[in-house]
């Protein structure tokens, strides 16, 4: 491939590297030059466009991502169309993700115009997840190469989906005076959510004494009916002849790790008896956030047989999110105030106005524009890297309002659920690499891009530990900035709450910035519309 700058009267054939516009005249790079495109770039007055031409042997970059692709056993993995030398990979299944990353390696320091990268070995995936992407870097490469690529992939397990399983799991669960049966009930419909994705299901609980002797008497009964024995201690074992592995042990199976370096997960305990899984979960695993319990399910979901030399080898990758009720964070270092950091904005934008007598507030107008669209403009003002807007009750008038901006659009259908499940929905739908996120509420029509931006800033400055929020004379308002690390949290809360209680308790430093009475206008009735200065609409 010969790469660099070609006269127009000799361009036709050759592929763009850059991308032209001009006079009306829009082409991308990778584009195939036509006589036609000759004549326009030279009647726009361009004179010479940088392009590559091809060699024999050389193959496009798409043609070049789908033979390699094609190389790669399909293992429960579904190929993407291939465009701009991109080739995607995704998960066929619900189940584990495994990469032989020494392969991968090896793939990877053949030429640094083709790469495979993947998700983590090991993650567990669900059907349609991309799990992997080719990407040509040139326009073109030598044939050679590609067919040398091929061969390190081809017939070879680099890359594969283990679909989970269904499994019948028991569960026994102990008690102690200290521990509410609430929490006990709670535990169980959590654990039932975990069984979901693989299919598994509950095939019995059961409640005994925090004692040796009736958690050995409960696994001995349990084994014969299932697949998989999972106790959740009232105590969650420290020592590796505290009750759970004692229990294990009494009941004449084996005791293969107590603890992992998995953070959090470093209480959990794996034995087996008669072949049966017999898992003593940590105390984390009554919370629905990741930890190492969830990654011991998934082998097993998966068909492997995890013991203690697999447990060991977790430690790398195992530092798991921070908890945000940790009154000291493990890492509150300044971000490099000279690299600003990633924020984004979520616009709520799902209620179901329920105090405006059938009409819409968000379709109001305020100086002949509808107020979604309003707040959506103020959040594109502040130049934050990505607005998501979360839409639910009459989603489609919502979404048409919105018509032209750039924003991504996420549809909550649970919005009748409360302020929780937008607020779930916007920070599901962020990109991994933001560290913050404005929330911003749509019905606020006084907020302004100037006062979100002060906000975001106030953030910046903070290094992104800190959570930011709006204040009218010293009272708190709206919006806030929310720093990644309590966006666990955000995905636990349920029913119609916003994330005050997690302000409150996360031990962060709450910075307010004084916006005025924007802070604290919203508009709920007819009338607060009509005050505000809006027209009311349908």
């Amino acid at each position: 491939m010969i790469y660099g700058e070609v006269s127009v009267s000799q361009s036709e054939g050759t592929r763009l590297a850059h991308s032209i516009r001009a006079a009306g005249l829009t082409l991308r790079k990778g584009h195939a030059v036509t006589a036609a495109d000759r004549a326009a770039l030279a009647a726009a007055g361009i004179e010479s466009v940088i392009a590559v031409r091809l060699e024999p042997g050389d193959i496009d970059e798409d043609a070049a991502a789908a033979a390699i692709a094609e190389a790669i056993a399909p293992d429960h993995l579904v190929l993407a169309p291939p465009s701009t030398g991109r080739l995607n990979l995704h998960a066929a299944a619900n189940g584990l993700f495994v990469v032989d990353r020494a392969l991968v390696d090896r793939f990877n320091r053949l030429d640094p115009a083709i790469t495979i990268a993947t998700v983590a070995d090991h993650a567990s995936v669900a059907a349609g997840d991309m799990v992997a992407t080719i990407k040509i870097i040139p326009l073109a490469v030598p044939g050679e190469l590609v067919r040398r690529a091929a061969a390190v992939v081809a017939g070879s397990d680099a890359l594969c989906v283990k679909p989970f399983a269904p499994r019948r799991v028991a569960m026994i669960a102990t008690e102690l005076r200290s521990l509410k049966p609430s929490v006990m009930d709670k535990t169980r419909r959590l654990f039932e959510q975990r069984l979901q994705p693989s299919g598994s299901r509950l095939v019995g609980e059961t409640r005994v004494p925090h004692r040796t002797a009736d958690v050995a008497a409960a696994i001995s009964g349990a084994v014969s009916a299932s697949d998989l024995v999972v106790i959740f201690g009232a105590s969650a074992a420290s020592d590796p002849n505290d009750v759970i592995p004692a229990a294990i042990r009494a009941a004449g199976g084996a005791v293969e790790r107590v603890g992992m370096p998995v953070d959090p997960g470093n209480l959990l305990v794996l034995g087996r008896l008669g072949g049966v899984p017999v898992v003593g979960a940590p105390g984390c695993a009554r919370s629905p956030r990741e930890n190492g319990f969830d990654w011991v399910l998934a082998r097993i979901f998966a068909g492997e047989n995890p013991g203690a030399h697999e447990i060991a080898g977790m430690g790398v990758g195992g530092l798991l999110a921070e908890i945000p009720g940790r009154p000291q964070p493990r890492d509150m270092r300044k971000a490099d105030a000279q690299e600003p950091l990633p924020v984004a904005v979520i616009l709520l934008a799902a209620g179901a106005a329920s105090r405006m007598d059938g009409r819409h507030k968000l379709l109001a107008e305020f100086d002949g524009i509808a107020l979604v669209r309003r707040a959506a403009e103020a959040a594109l003002a502040a130049r934050p890297g990505q607005v998501v807007v979360v839409t639910g009750h009459r989603a489609e008038e919502i979404e048409a309002a919105l018509s032209g901006l750039p924003v991504e659009i996420v549809r909550n259908r649970d919005h009748a659920l409360g302020m929780s499940a937008s607020l779930g929905a916007g920070v599901a739908a962020l990109a991994p690499d933001y560290h913050g996120a404005v929330i911003l509420l749509a019905d606020m029509p006084n907020v302004t891009g100037k006062d979100i931006f002060r906000l975001i800033e106030a953030f910046r400055q903070a290094g992104g530990h800190a959570v930011v929020r709006a204040v009218a004379g010293g009272q708190r308002g709206n919006p806030v900035v929310l720093p990644r690390r309590v966006f666990p949290a955000v995905l636990q809360l349920e029913g119609d709450v916003g994330a005050r209680h997690i302000v409150e308790s996360a031990g962060l430093e709450v910075i307010d910035v004084e916006i005025g009475e924007a802070a604290r206008i919203d508009v709920d009735t007819p009338e607060a519309v009509l005050a505000a200065g809006g027209i009311l609409k349908d």
